[in-house]
């Protein structure tokens, strides 16, 4: 029963609170009626039971009395029990609540005896899964809790949802929040429970037992209630994991941080709580384990407390049997976690309680969520507590373990181990180089001085310096090298450190290395010295450093096809100016060509002879001759061709380089190869004119300068009809009218002519050219020209006014020579467009027409009828000095065309020459031409004279008569003319005297 109320209206009631405990006052605010609202569960307010009638009979009170009453409940309740309400018992009013649960909030202790004994549910539920039990120790009302856990209410009954039994309630009671009288009260709930059979180990929707929860708030008297239970598990693990102990552990923190605490206590100071009375203390005598072990990670609860870095639970674990060398799935010890973390302290505790700094991880922990690992502790196994305190850059955890070697090396007793500082890492990595990859130089310091190797290599064969370098980390190469690094050692693939700081482009650490006397020559595997590497890869900077030290400059090295050359050499053929000069003005060999290999090795670059300057004048690079200029390399040593570099550089076009050379001092213009030709030859061999004008400046007699044959640049120009090269010398005023120095004193423009290059010719004239000079025949142009098939260079020498009248030697003039040569068309020239003599006699007393007979061509008999045209009155019979005609030589030639052009032109066909020979008796196979001659004749021919008979030979006197023959006009004898025949095709009807062989001819025809 909860309240009184009295009605002010019909329907409307007003409350009025208990007076006490046992009784009920009833007025109506208006009219005094007395009434009863609502019993247990508002059965009478909600239901049309006649209740005033039976209020009227069973109290005898009229219900319109103004007086007011008091009665009690005992009264009251049986009368509604009476009424048969037994099952309305366990129902819930409006408001959620049960009859027994508000007759216990007022402690009516008789009623709820009476409900429960008219079967009131003690372990009824409302709406929300409390129990009456659970309610009770949630307002803090112990009369409640005993009267029902006396009345039999289930003590392990848990709430819905979140699974808390009445116990878990009990122990969730903070000694903040609540009086110490109330706290007591709820130990004794606790106690009460226990004794009725409450189960101390069972767990709520998170996992937690009541011991748990009195861990978590501080209840130390319910958790001493606890300890006491004999049935208590000590090892039970709430769903995040953790032990009773772990709790406990967990509540000091050296943190003031709130973050960091998982409880709502005001963080105290490190140890205020690690007393023997400590929770943690006295879990650990009733015998929790100090271990306990994390089921997914394996970790132990000292791993734990080091992992949230709560150094003070760690260090009372490590200080009360906790296993020192515990190792959880990954194979971490507490010694790696706490050495992780930076806990100096603990890592000193656990050393001191024999855990093993030697220990390797078994494979790579996660990193925690929200946390970022450092790049050298990100998935790497194999490591020692030491490896983890360099990872996470914990000097002062190093510190501890460098003085506990130190320490145990004279330790008494044998719990402390010495670290091994040569242990490496998955990544093969070693204390020591941890250190240094992460900065800590001064750890490295202490590494080394407690002995760590500074000469270990690694799996792949790189000492700690090959790594620094190649990481390019100077300063720890450095540190390396300062403390006695072998710079000696190799790497598997015969690297030396000199070679990788090169590479690496390290100029302090390569200082460093020469200065301790690194061996600057060892080349790479690519035959690739130190000097090479760096200059190579544009480190110029590193370069002075190695030359600065000594290094050889020059270098001798192979080359192609197995020869020795220098680096300049390399440098050069691999057009790499900036690497040449460097190694220049670095002091190389500057001249010295290359070499054959050591047996000989080496095609034709081993034996070419060239110098570097041969080669940068090759390849035009123009900085490196410069350079090379500069620091002296010999301008004139000659190559195996006998070629100097200027020849090199005329050859290639390059006439900047052309030009240093040229002004350089030392340059001799006049060296030649082996073929002979001067720079100044060479640049008119390869048309290079800029360059020749060039060497003219410099040495002007240059272009008369003369090969081995006598022949200077214009003859050789002109002999191989170079205008270009013609026309440059006449420009640079070269002697047109130097003669070959040789037998044959021939001028340019004689060797124009013979190289038939009329535009030579002309251009010879106009420079000035003599037109009149003779050679050595003291032939003219025009005899020359004359000669050959020149009929334009003849027209162009006569127009020069060469003389057309001068004979050579054999006294031949122009149209001599041209009739020799069977030249028409010349000879068309020189009889058309000068006076020329057509019948001047040479030496032999021969005119042009006795050469056109004695060495006439095909074409001789057009010849001579040119002749015959231009002059119709040419002496045909005229004999040379032998005596011989023109039809004579044209006979004994056996040119018949000719013989025929000379018969019909009306030559005398018997004339004897000096030995008496004529066509009739000289000696031929057959008579034929003559015959045919003969029969040719349409007119009677002038008749031959003279003393003797041209048949025998008779001379004639006064005894022997001359006589002709008709038919031929020969003088002969009587006797050699002895018959007569006519001769129609001469008119002559009668017969006339005709020789023995015109008689044949007359008689048969023109066959022999």
């Amino acid at each position: 029963i909860e309240s009184a109320y009295f009605p002010q209206q019909s329907g409307s009631l007003f409350y009025q609170p208990w007076k006490d405990e046992s009784t009920l006052s009833w007025w109506d605010s208006n009219c005094w009626q007395p009434a009863i609202s609502r019993i247990s569960l508002q059965y009478c307010a909600t239901t049309h039971f006649p209740w005033e009638q039976i209020f009227e009979s069973w109290f005898k009170i009229p219900v319109t009395a103004s007086v007011p009453c008091v009665i009690t409940l005992a009264d009251i309740c049986p009368l509604f029990l009476f009424l048969q309400l037994p099952g309305k018992l366990n129902e819930l009013d409006h408001n959620g609540d049960l009859a027994l649960d508000l007759a216990l909030c007022r402690r009516l202790e008789s009623i709820a005896t009476t409900l429960v004994n008219h079967k009131a549910d003690v372990d009824m539920m409302d709406k929300k899964g409390w129990s009456l039990l659970h309610k009770a120790i949630q307002r803090g009302d112990k009369f409640a809790a005993n009267f029902l856990i006396k009345n039999g209410a289930r003590v392990n009954a848990a709430i819905m949802g979140d699974q808390q039994t009445p116990l878990h309630l009990v122990a969730s009671y903070n000694s903040k929040k609540h009086k110490p009288e109330v706290m007591t009260e709820m130990a004794q709930i606790a106690e009460s429970l226990l004794k009725a059979g409450a189960n101390p180990n069972m767990q709520d929707s998170q996992g937690r037992t009541p011991l748990h929860s009195s861990i978590v708030v501080r209840n130390d008297q319910v958790f001493s209630q606890l300890l006491q239970c004999k049935q208590l598990d000590l090892e039970l693990k709430d769903h995040e994991g953790s032990t009773a102990l772990w709790l406990a552990v967990q509540y000091i923190t050296m943190s003031s941080d709130l973050s960091v605490n998982p409880f709502e206590d005001v963080p105290v100071q490190n140890g205020n709580y690690f007393d023997e009375n400590s929770f943690a203390a006295r879990l650990i005598q009733r015998g929790s384990n100090t271990d306990a072990p994390d089921t997914v990670t394996g970790s132990c609860l000292l791993q734990r407390a080091a992992g949230a870095e709560n150094e003070a639970a760690a260090l009372f674990l490590a200080t009360h049997r906790a296993t020192v060398n515990h190792r959880n799935k990954w194979g971490e010890t507490p010694l790696h976690t706490a050495c992780q973390h930076g806990l100096a302290n603990l890592t000193a505790e656990l050393l001191q309680q024999g855990a093993n700094p030697n220990i390797q991880t078994e494979k790579a922990a996660p990193a925690p969520k929200g946390t970022v690992m450092p790049g050298t502790a990100d998935s790497v196994s194999l490591q020692t507590p030491l490896h983890m305190a360099i990872a996470y850059n914990h000097p002062d955890v190093v510190s501890v373990i460098l003085e506990q070697k130190a320490n145990a090396l004279h330790a008494t007793n044998n719990l402390q181990i010495i670290p091994d500082f040569s242990l490496k890492d998955s990544r093969d990595q070693t204390v020591l180089g941890l250190a240094l990859w992460t900065g800590m130089h001064k750890i490295a310091a202490q590494l080394l001085g407690s002995g760590a190797s500074i000469n270990d290599t690694m799996s792949d064969g790189q000492t700690l310096l090959h790594m620094a370098i190649q990481r390019q980390d100077s300063k720890s190469a450095l540190f390396l090298l300062e403390h006695q690094a072998d710079i000696s050692v190799r790497t598997q693939d015969g690297e030396t450190a000199l070679q990788l700081a090169i590479k690496n482009q390290l100029p302090l650490v390569v200082d460093a290395i020469c200065t301790r006397g690194a061996d600057m020559s060892v080349p790479d595997e690519k035959g690739n010295p130190p000097l090479w590497l760096a200059l190579e890869n544009n480190l110029e900077d590193i370069a002075s450093t190695l030359v600065r030290h000594g290094c050889d400059a020059t270098c001798w090295g192979p080359g192609p096809s197995g020869c020795l050359q220098t680096l300049l050499h390399r440098a050069i053929d691999e057009n790499s100016e900036q690497i040449a000069c460097f190694l220049i003005r670095s002091g190389c060999d500057v001249n010295s060509p290359r070499q054959p290999g050591a047996n000989g090795e080496g095609d034709e670059e081993a034996h070419d002879r060239q110098t570097p300057l041969h080669l940068a004048a090759c390849w035009g690079l123009e900085e490196t001759v410069q350079c090379l200029l500069e620091f002296g390399a010999n301008v004139n040593a000659q190559d195996a061709e006998g070629k100097t570099p200027i020849h090199v550089a005329i050859i290639n076009q390059h006439n900047t380089i052309i030009q240093m050379m040229i002004s350089h001092s030392a340059i001799q213009l006049n060296l030649r190869d082996r073929q002979g030709l001067t720079p100044f030859a060479c640049a008119m061999t390869y048309k290079n004119n800029k360059a020749a004008e060039a060497i003219l400046k410099r040495e002007p007699g240059a272009a008369e300068q003369v090969d081995n044959k006598g022949r200077n640049f214009l003859h050789l120009a002109v002999q191989n009809s170079d205008i270009e090269s013609v026309l440059f010398l006449i420009s640079v005023q070269a002697d047109v009218n130097s003669r070959v120095q040789d037998t044959s004193k021939l001028t340019p423009l004689h060797l124009a002519v013979q190289a038939g290059s009329e535009i030579i010719v002309r251009n010879l004239l106009l420079a000035g050219a003599r037109v009149n000079e003779l050679n050595k025949h003291r032939q003219t142009a025009l005899h020359l020209a004359a000669q050959q098939d020149l009929p334009t260079i003849c027209s162009v020498l006569l127009e020069n006014g060469i003389d057309f009248a001068a004979v050579d030697e054999n006294k031949n003039n122009a149209l001599h020579l041209a009739v020799m040569h069977g030249r028409l068309s010349n000879i068309r020239v020189l009889l058309t467009e000068c006076n020329i003599d057509a019948e001047a006699i040479n030496a032999r007393g021969q005119s042009p027409m006795h050469i056109l007979g004695q060495y006439g061509k095909e074409n001789a008999a057009t010849i001579f009828d040119f002749f015959r045209e231009c002059m119709p009155e040419y002496p045909l019979d005229k004999p040379d000095i032998d005596g011989n005609t023109v039809l004579l030589l044209a006979y004994i030639k056996g040119n018949a065309n000719l013989c025929r052009a000379i018969v019909r032109a009306g030559a005398r066909l018997g004339i004897n020459n000096n030995q008496g020979i004529n066509i009739f008796n000289y000696q031929v196979a057959t008579k034929q031409l003559l015959f045919r001659l003969l029969d040719m004749l349409s007119k009677e021919p002038p008749w031959c004279d003279g003393s003797n008979c041209y048949e025998c030979s008779a001379k004639f006197g006064v005894t022997l008569r001359k006589h002709h023959c008709r038919h031929c006009g020969r003088l002969l004898c009587h006797k050699c003319s002895t018959k007569e025949i006519p001769i129609i095709k001469f008119d002559l009807n009668k017969p006339v005297r005709v020789c023995n062989t015109c008689f044949d001819v007359l008689t048969v025809g023109g066959v022999s």
